[in-house]
């Protein structure tokens, strides 16, 4: 693979690293094919097999997590694998699916499994590492990486708490100092992306009730638990309340997605069910929730005498962006297209596992922008019509291989 250095208008040379035109090609390609057929978390059989098959077909040495989905891949180590030597980067990519269909209807590359899309960018996420990995791969081979860097291609994003907890259970963060990633942003321009120092997204937990009551008749509510206003009840009161419990500057935010109950006009029921998240942007006030919530829920329930069964799922804690690593990706995208890429952006209440891999290892997330120049209309993430400019593929790449390069601190 060539790999030559740019110029700049004053004749300087620039990091080498650039993406050839040839890989650039396979890249789109190769996106397009994991588009074509997503898989859900734990079951990115195929998707592994992919990724695993390209890397060593460029001599590298991947490994297969021991959960049998997601792989990792050290670059510049002797055996394919830390041992005990200078701690690497990681660059890290998610590779699960949405189970929601693709409702893109002239698309070429639309999903070919139904009700199954990458409707979160992870098969862009994936290429993006896959094409820094290819290239760092053939600068260590000319002797211009400076130092290791992993590779983790990590399933189940999408399923709460969070397939990173199993990869860095397998040894993903072995030997690991300092993890980069970047999430699909469609709100930004290709060409450039959004950093911010601090919190980027936020902790996000599910919730599952189901309250229960003696029912009756809707002539003799008096003689029941009147659950269905009960429920009401929870899903008005809950929210209000825990708000008052909490630091408003938290963020704290309660957000229902399901609420059932009853089946007859004249019947009150016995038994009714409510689902939904619980997001938080501050990490102190994300560990009280689930007793504030909990407790508040409770208090509510025992007003209308309404019995309630509780499951409350941990999630993931907020994206906390480490100051040297946002610095690092801010200084790699300069390198490559300018101070003018980079962009302020704000704090998303959406959920990203990789906030787990930030608890043991200083890190940072970018925003990579893939609205295309002049698009008005946003294809918003988790939505059946999301799609990407694909030069943000090059741009990632790019991104990624100077990060590898300037990082040698």
């Amino acid at each position: 693979m060539s790999l030559e250095s740019e110029a700049d208008p004053s004749g300087e040379a620039l990091l080498p690293g650039n993406l050839p035109e040839a890989l650039r090609a396979e890249l789109v390609a190769f996106r397009r094919d994991l588009h074509m057929h997503p898989e859900l978390g734990n079951q990115e059989f195929r998707t592994t097999a992919a990724i695993k098959e390209r890397l060593e077909a460029a001599g590298l040495k991947p490994r297969v997590l021991p959960i049998g989905t997601g792989l990792v891949c050290d670059i510049g180590t002797e055996s394919g694998q830390w041992a005990g030597g200078p701690r690497m980067l990681a660059l890290r990519a998610d590779i699960d699916a949405l189970p929601i269909p693709d409702t893109k209807s002239e698309c070429p590359y639309r999903s070919t499994v139904p009700d199954r899309a990458h409707a979160c960018g992870h098969d862009v996420h994936t290429t993006v590492v896959l094409g820094a990995g290819l290239v760092l791969a053939a600068l260590h081979e000319q002797g211009l990486l400076p130092r290791p860097v992993r590779l983790i291609f990590q399933p189940a994003e999408e399923v709460l708490p969070g397939g990173a907890a199993d990869a860095i259970e397998g040894g993903a963060l072995d030997g690991v100092r300092r993890i980069l990633a970047v999430h699909c942003d469609p709100r930004v321009e290709v060409g450039r992306i959004g950093l911010r120092v601090g919190p980027i997204t936020s902790a996000c937990d599910r919730l599952e009730i189901a309250l229960n009551g003696p029912g009756g008749h809707t002539a003799r509510p008096h003689l029941t638990t009147d659950l269905v206003t009960a429920t009401a009840r929870v899903v008005v009161d809950v929210p209000a309340l825990v708000s008052r419990r909490v630091d408003s500057r938290s963020g704290l935010v309660m957000t229902w997605g399901r609420v059932e109950s009853g089946h007859a006009p004249n019947v009150i029921p016995q038994h009714a069910e409510l689902a939904g998240t619980v997001r938080c942007l501050d990490l102190d006030a994300w560990r009280q929730a689930p007793d504030l919530v909990v407790g508040a829920i409770d208090e509510i329930a025992n007003l209308y005498r309404a019995k309630s069964e509780i499951t409350y799922v941990r999630g993931v804690p907020p994206v906390v962006n480490e100051v040297t690593s946002t610095e690092l990706l801010q200084a790699a995208m300069a390198a490559r297209r300018g101070t003018d890429a980079v962009e302020n952006t704000e704090q998303s209440l959406g959920g990203e596992d990789f906030s787990w891999y930030l608890e043991q290892v200083p890190g940072a997330m970018a925003r990579l922008g893939v609205r295309p120049p002049g698009e008005r209309t946003v294809r918003d993430l988790h939505q059946g019509d999301f799609d990407v400019d694909e030069h943000a593929i090059t741009v990632g790449v790019e991104l990624f291989t100077a990060a590898a390069l300037i990082d040698a601190v």
